[in-house]
C-alpha cells in the first residue's frame, strides 16, 4: 500500500455500493466468480440499475488488482479522482452561507489516515481539504475504502506548494491553525468559529517549519499518557470535532 496504488478503483462492497449511490462514473464493476451472497446482490442490483457492466472475474484476478487485497469479491473501475481548485472549496462555503471550514494536510503518507481524516472531515462540515502533490498520498482504493465513501462528498485539491496556497487563504481572510504538540492554546480554550484553515502535519514529522511560520496560531490537544503523540487522523479528528462544536453552540 503506497502512493502507486491506481486511483481509478474502488474496493469492497460498501465503498462500491457508496460509488454507485453518488454520482460517480464507474465503467465496469468486476466481481469475483461463484457464489455470491449479502451485500454484493445490493451491488449487482444497483449496477444493473445503472445500466453499468459487470463482468465475473476469478478472484486471483482481483487479488492483483487490489492495493490492499481487501476487495471483499468487488473492485469498480471509476474514471479517476477528479481533484478541484482552492477556489472550488471557497465556493462551496459561500453557496452554503458558511464561514470556511478548510483542511490542509502537510505530507500525509499513509492512505489509512488519510482515509479517516476524509471521513471525519465530511461528518464535521469540512468544505474541502488541501493536499500537496508531492510526499502526500492520493485518493487510491485504500483511502477511498477506509473514508467508507466519504471521498466522494468530500471537495480534495492538490497544489503545488501549500504553503502559496495557505497565503491564498489569507487573502480571503481566513484565520490558520496548526494542530502542534507545543501549541500556544488548547484547542478547547481557542475560539475557532469564523472562517479558518486547520493545519494537520505529517505521522511523524509534524507540521514543517516553513507552514508552522505560516500558522497565526498553534493549537494543542491534552493528553496525560506516556506516549506524547497522536496518530494524524486521531488528531484532526479531537481538533475538527472542537471546530464542530464551537460552531454549534455559536450557532445556538
Amino acid at each position: 500500500m503506497d502512493n502507486k496504488e491506481r486511483e481509478d478503483l474502488i474496493e469492497g462492497r460498501n465503498a462500491v455500493i457508496e460509488a454507485l449511490k453518488s454520482d460517480s462514473t464507474i465503467e465496469q464493476i468486476l466481481v469475483s466468480s461463484g457464489k455470491n451472497e449479502g451485500s454484493i446482490n445490493v451491488v449487482l442490483a444497483k449496477a444493473k440499475e445503472k445500466g453499468i457492466p459487470v463482468k465475473y472475474v476469478d478472484r486471483k484476478k482481483l487479488d492483483k488488482m487490489s492495493g490492499g487485497g481487501v476487495h471483499q469479491g468487488v473492485i469498480a473501475i471509476s474514471t479517476p479522482y477528479h481533484y478541484c481548485d482552492v477556489e472550488d472549496i471557497l465556493l462551496s462555503a459561500r453557496e452554503k452561507n458558511e464561514d470556511p471550514f478548510v483542511l490542509i494536510l502537510d505530507e500525509i503518507e499513509d492512505p489509512h489516515n488519510l482515509g479517516s481524516i476524509i471521513r471525519t472531515a465530511e461528518l464535521c462540515g469540512v468544505h474541502g481539504i488541501i493536499i500537496p502533490k508531492r510526499r502526500n498520498v492520493g485518493v487510491t482504493p485504500t483511502v477511498y475504502k477506509t473514508s467508507a465513501g466519504a471521498v466522494k462528498y468530500v471537495k480534495i485539491a492538490k497544489v503545488s506548494n501549500i504553503n502559496l496556497a495557505i497565503d491564498k487563504l489569507k487573502k480571503e481572510g481566513i484565520w490558520v491553525y496548526g494542530a502542534e504538540i507545543d501549541g500556544e492554546n488548547y484547542c478547547f480554550n481557542q475560539n475557532m468559529t469564523g472562517a479558518l484553515a486547520l493545519v494537520i502535519g505529517s505521522e511523524g514529522k509534524g507540521i514543517s517549519k516553513l507552514t508552522k511560520q505560516k500558522c497565526d496560531v498553534l493549537v494543542k490537544i491534552p493528553m496525560v499518557g506516556k506516549v506524547n503523540s497522536l496518530n494524524a487522523s486521531v488528531a484532526a479528528g479531537v481538533v475538527m470535532y472542537e471546530i464542530l462544536k464551537q460552531r454549534i453552540v455559536k450557532r445556538g
